[in-house]
């Protein structure tokens, strides 16, 4: 952990010292001047800046200014060749190297066997200036698979040869291969196995997402007609609890998809900003439920709750089925629909093999029983691993399956969403993911 820790501290302050700053909507909490930086912190960073998606245009010529809101930080945003965040000729010393094709390892990082790239990876470097440990990744630069149709085995993004259903660098997995080499942002096992699901059928159409008030979006499940299971990370910023927002089904329900409101939440009693973000000791306590203001599973139904602490050793080695709203997909649900658990922690953690990327977050992993659908498990974070690049965490359901009744009934829970102080125990923090 302390040499990811160093790496990316390094990152944040190449970042900071590009002109990232509080007008740019880029505020970054937990102290970072008095304690060291780790994935968590470059984590909170992703959740927070947020940039208008990209748009294929010509590209302009090589010359301009920086007179762009994102003009160095790191990432190109030129049209046509970068986010298109910026308007043409104005995020010149982030693009000149992308527009013109001069790769090179210009970057202080260069050469350290890491990619430090934006989005692919720390984030330390301005992109294209780091080619040597980048180059496996660098083809893919600005490539999503947000096209309504990825995943299908069909090559429809019309800059690559493809038929042009698919708008441009939107068919990635398709046009590309599925070949896929870990990077900071995606957990995939050698090769990205998602698919999208189809969210008018269940369970998928029960598995939304919760935009919320103060910003970031997380994935989250309906586990009964007004409650849904995510991950206690997802609710926090700053050391308060974060929790008020909108929880939206998904899309491909007839009628469209349905939204509540969040109106309470639950967390566990152990939960502990400092020492979860600063370890992996209180891993298993990242989970959070959270009420309803509508009891969308009366109309919807919800998928049940397994406590793999009870369960047989059948059950411990069935398959997994994962889905989130990644990063890269879009308002598409993604994920996994053959994976499975690898190994199990007293900490009321298990790792897995599903391909898990950024936005999974909260996620479920679900496992069938006939007709049933069981969570056992939500998307949590990774963990350094001496054997390998990572260890990829899941927060198991036993601690709060019993607690799903007594909280939807009002029994327990905060009475109503607050916040709570910084630094009281229970605060939380956006972390890991």
């Amino acid at each position: 952990m302390m040499v990811i820790r160093a790496i990316l501290g390094a990152a944040l302050g190449a970042f900071l010292i590009a002109g990232a700053s509080a007008q740019d909507g880029i505020v970054l909490s937990g102290g970072f001047e008095t304690g060291a930086p780790d994935s968590r912190d470059y984590a909170r960073l992703l959740q927070q800046v947020t940039k208008p998606g990209a748009r294929p245009g010509p590209a302009s010529q090589i010359r301009g200014d920086d007179s762009c809101r994102w003009a160095n930080d790191g990432e190109c945003d030129e049209p046509g060749v970068g986010t298109g965040a910026c308007t043409s000729g104005t995020d010149y010393s982030d693009c000149w190297r992308v527009m013109s094709g001069v790769e090179d390892d210009s970057c202080q990082w260069a050469n350290d066997g890491e990619c430090d790239e934006p989005r692919f990876g720390t984030g330390a470097c301005t992109q294209a200036t780091d080619a040597t440990d980048c180059g496996a990744v660098s083809h893919l630069r600005f490539q999503s698979d947000q096209c309504d149709t990825a995943f299908n085995g069909v090559c429809e993004d019309p800059e690559r040869g493809g038929n042009g259903a698919c708008e441009a660098r939107t068919d990635r997995a398709d046009c590309f291969t599925r070949d896929r080499p870990l990077t900071i942002n995606d957990h995939f096992f050698g090769r990205d196995d998602r698919v999208l699901m189809d969210t008018g059928t269940f369970p998928w159409s029960v598995i939304g997402y919760v935009t919320f008030d103060e910003g970031g979006t997380c994935t989250a499940t309906l586990v009964s007609d007004s409650v849904i299971a995510t991950a206690a990370h997802c609710i926090s910023e700053g050391g308060r609890i974060q929790a008020d927002g909108e929880f939206t089904t998904g899309e491909g329900l007839p009628g469209g998809a349905r939204t509540a409101r969040v109106v309470d939440f639950l967390m566990d009693p152990q939960w502990n900003e400092e020492v979860f973000s600063s370890g992996d000791d209180l891993d298993g306590t990242d989970w959070a439920l959270l009420r309803l203001d509508r009891p969308l599973g009366a109309e919807l139904g919800h998928v049940g709750v397994l406590d793999l602490d009870r369960a047989s050793r059948r059950q411990r080695q069935a398959r997994l089925w994962q889905a989130g709203y990644s990063w890269d997909t879009g308002t598409n649900l993604s994920g996994n629909t053959d994976c499975y658990i690898l190994d199990f922690y007293r900490d009321n953690t298990m790792s897995h093999d599903c391909d898990t990327t950024r936005g999974d977050s909260g996620s479920p992993f679900m496992m069938r029983d006939g007709d049933d659908w069981l969570v056992i498990a939500t998307d949590s974070n990774f963990r350094s691993n001496p054997n390998g690049p990572m260890i990829y965490i899941a927060a198991r359901s036993s601690r709060w399956a019993g607690l799903v009744e007594d909280f939807e009934a009002g029994l327990i829970g905060n009475g109503g969403l607050r916040l709570a102080g910084t630094g009281k125990p229970g605060a939380l923090d956006p972390i890991k993911k």
